[in-house]
Order: C-alpha cells, then sequence, then structure tokens
C-alpha cells in the first residue's frame, strides 16, 4: 500500500461537503485501517493561542499575560471534525516528548500538554502549528474519495505549512502543482 502519510491534500472546488471547502490537509497517519489529518488552512474565528493557555489553566495568569503577541495571538486551526475539542501540534522534529508520533523526518505530532507549554514558555520547537480537532477516514474511504475526483495530493512542503499565510495556503498549494483555480477542472478525469 502506498502511504500519503506526511502529503497533503487539497479539495477540489466541487468539494460536496462544505466543512473541506478549500481545505488544505496534511495527512499524519495512512494505513490498511484509514487514515488522520489535520486542516492547515482554516483558523478558529474569535479563538487564539492565549485563550487555550487561560482554559487549560497553563501558566501563571500574570505570565501568560506577559508572553510576547507573537505568541499570545497565534492563530488556533480548526483541524477537522473528529474531536473537535482535542488539541494537535504539528511541529519540527527538533522538539521531542515520549508522546510524539514522526510523521515525516523533520515533523513531528503531539498532542499532550507537554507541547502547548513549550510553544508558550519554552523550549519551543523552531516552527509548530496547534490545531483543534482532526479529519479521520476510515479503511478506504480516502482512497475512494481521491479516486472520486474530491482530492489532490501534494508532497510535503515545510514553507506552506509554517511559513506562509494562512489565507494564502490553498492558492499555495495549488501552486505547488503549477496549476491555479482557473486551470483546475472539477470534471474527474484518469490518466
Amino acid at each position: 500500500m502506498n502511504t500519503l502519510e506526511g502529503q497533503f491534500l487539497i479539495a477540489m472546488p466541487d468539494m460536496p461537503d462544505e466543512r473541506f471547502a478549500e481545505s488544505v490537509i496534511l495527512v499524519v497517519g495512512h494505513g490498511q485501517e484509514g487514515a488522520m489529518g489535520l486542516v492547515v488552512n482554516h483558523e478558529l474565528a474569535n479563538l487564539r493561542f492565549s485563550d487555550i493557555l487561560d482554559e487549560l489553566d497553563l501558566g501563571d495568569p500574570d505570565a501568560v499575560i506577559r508572553l510576547p503577541d507573537a505568541i499570545r495571538d497565534r492563530a488556533v486551526m480548526r483541524g477537522g471534525p473528529v474531536e473537535k475539542s482535542r488539541g494537535f501540534v504539528l511541529h519540527t522534529g527538533d522538539y521531542h516528548s515520549g508522546n510524539t508520533y514522526k510523521v515525516t523526518e523533520d515533523l513531528g505530532l503531539t498532542a499532550t500538554l507537554d507541547v502547548l507549554k513549550a510553544m508558550a514558555f519554552g523550549p519551543a520547537p523552531r516552527a509548530s502549528l496547534f490545531a483543534l480537532g482532526c479529519c479521520g477516514w476510515s479503511e478506504g474511504q480516502l482512497e475512494d474519495e481521491i479516486s472520486a475526483n474530491g482530492w489532490l495530493t501534494a508532497p510535503f512542503n515545510r514553507e506552506l505549512l509554517f511559513e506562509v499565510p494562512v489565507e494564502d495556503r490553498y492558492e499555495h498549494a495549488l501552486a505547488s502543482l503549477h496549476i491555479t483555480r482557473a486551470t483546475l477542472s472539477s470534471t474527474p478525469g484518469h490518466a
């Protein structure tokens, strides 16, 4: 079985599920049992990283208030419709805890409070993305959706994940395949 782990899924323009319209998803797990991914280009409105720190009581409130704006005001991504209250952090490989899942050589996934504390108070990974919720597919479901022209796949791109502004990630993902919205056809075809 060819795995899509560590690759991006890019929603086709006529994606029938509105929850995934114009989504870019990083596949963090893919095997015989199914697949898991995180949407990396849709922010949760009116929710910032400091709100999560406060809600989870992860630090003295005065220390949270004194955090630099770049940390306090970090976006929280809408990772997907599954387990919407569970947090997931994609981060560079320089951070590792006993609970880190290695997605690629230099990309980990951690879903425990230790990584949130590290992001806020150090030592933080070089780059990270925090999401609430995830996407899940049962055995063969993702492959069927790709065959039905629901998703494009693109190789992992660190810049897209950590450096491109959130609002530009969909177009940037398409551009990584040398296509644009204007040249993207929603009519399925098979080579």
